[in-house]
């Protein structure tokens, strides 16, 4: 994709160059004008004068806009409706243009009854029957670019007053009244509104602020995000911890591989491994499978068994390889502990090697996030080499 994007870039300044050969294509009717920069070499001189060129839009000829013109005028009465069906009946505002939409047209209007309707279309309510009103209006088109090509546009519109549904003229009605009983109490200090509207009981009720709906509905999003960012770093700890717990683990066996070979029971080899971690805390920081080997030891002072201590062990850390530990050390207890030491130093080796392909697959993790910037430095890479070979091209 950079290759392309820096293709199509070689591309633009390849066409700039070749329009500097002396021909510049002018926008299409109506796109407007537009201003250029070039350089010019003139004979003589030893650098190329920057100039700036503004080059308007390629006009109609007087046959043209004639051609124009007949085009848009029967599309006038359309453009005019807005959300009227025809000129027959007008109950909506209209849209009288000024200007014809993507044609360098301009469009002045002239009514002969402005009490009825404004001359941006605005039907004025308070001057409206219900027979309809006869209201012309005249369109000049005026070409842009020459103010001389003229041409003329004229409609009747009939205009009604709006069409109320069932609903809107029941609201109507009912402001009325309430309007009518504000006028009658101008003098009282406070406005009682009626008991009855429409000829049936009235409940009134005050609207509810939109700004006290929405700090609510913000104030539940927000909880809602922060439980969700909670829920977040929760597993991302959880994620910390395991890496942490599985990073030790080859390192725990080992040294209880080690105390077990030199003549120490399960149990004492257990608490030597907890304390020297006691010992080196300050140094190591907390470590949690180390932390876990420490309860473990207070369960066991605080009269559980010794077997029972190690399952608890394994459920607590919540990770296969520990839970395979503790259930090792509690059934090597319950059968005697002839060849424990042997079992722990396959586990040792195998944890070692579990170690060693995760390191590896973390590698290749990492090598897989260094591509984007990789890209990105082959991109600046051909840049800084193919932007000057460009620039270095002569006419």
């Amino acid at each position: 994709m950079l290759v392309l994007g820096i293709f199509f870039l070689a591309f633009d300044f390849l066409r700039s160059v070749r329009e500097a050969d002396g021909v510049l294509e002018r926008n299409n009717y109506g796109g407007g004008s537009r201003t250029e920069e070039l350089e010019v070499m003139v004979q003589g001189e030893a650098e190329r004068i920057p100039i700036e060129i503004e080059i308007a839009e390629q006009q109609y000829t007087a046959e043209e806009v004639k051609e124009l013109f007949g085009e848009i005028i029967p599309r006038m009465e359309r453009l005019i409706l807005g959300e009227n069906e025809s000129l027959d009946r007008v109950e909506y505002d209209m849209e009288l243009l000024t200007q014809i939409p993507d044609e360098p047209v301009e469009v002045s209007w002239e009514l002969d009854r402005y009490d009825v309707m404004n001359i941006r279309g605005e039907l004025q309510p308070d001057f409206l029957s219900e027979e309809g009103t006869l209201v012309t209006l005249n369109a000049i088109l005026t070409y842009r670019e020459n103010k001389e090509e003229q041409a003329s546009y004229q409609c009747t519109a009939k205009v009604f007053p709006k069409t109320l549904d069932e609903y809107e003229e029941g609201r109507t009605r009912i402001e009325e009244e309430i309007r009518k009983r504000e006028e009658e109490s101008r003098t009282n200090r406070s406005l009682h509104l009626p008991d009855k509207l429409l000829g049936r009981k009235a409940v009134y009720y005050r609207k509810m602020d939109g700004r006290g709906m929405v700090l609510v509905v913000m104030g539940a999003l927000t909880g809602v995000l922060l439980y969700a960012l909670e829920i977040q770093n929760r597993e991302k700890e959880k994620e910390i911890r395991k890496r942490q717990m599985l990073l030790d683990y080859p390192e725990i066996v080992n040294k209880m591989t080690l105390f077990l070979g030199a003549g120490m029971t399960a149990k004492r080899a257990w608490r030597k491994v907890a304390e020297d971690y006691g010992r080196q805390k300050e140094v190591w920081g907390e470590r949690y499978a180390y932390e876990e080997m420490k309860y473990t030891c207070h369960e066991m002072d605080s009269g559980v068994t010794e077997s029972q201590s190690y399952e608890n062990f394994g459920r607590r850390c919540d990770i296969q390889v520990y839970i395979r530990f503790g259930a090792l050390l509690s059934q090597n207890l319950r059968k005697g502990t002839k060849g424990l030491s042997q079992l722990l130093k396959l586990e040792s080796m195998q944890a070692f090697e579990e170690r060693k392909a995760r390191a590896k697959r973390l590698g290749e993790e990492a090598g897989t996030k260094l591509l984007l910037p990789m890209f990105l430095m082959l991109a600046i890479v051909l840049v800084i080499v193919i932007v000057p070979a460009f620039l270095s091209v002569q006419i």
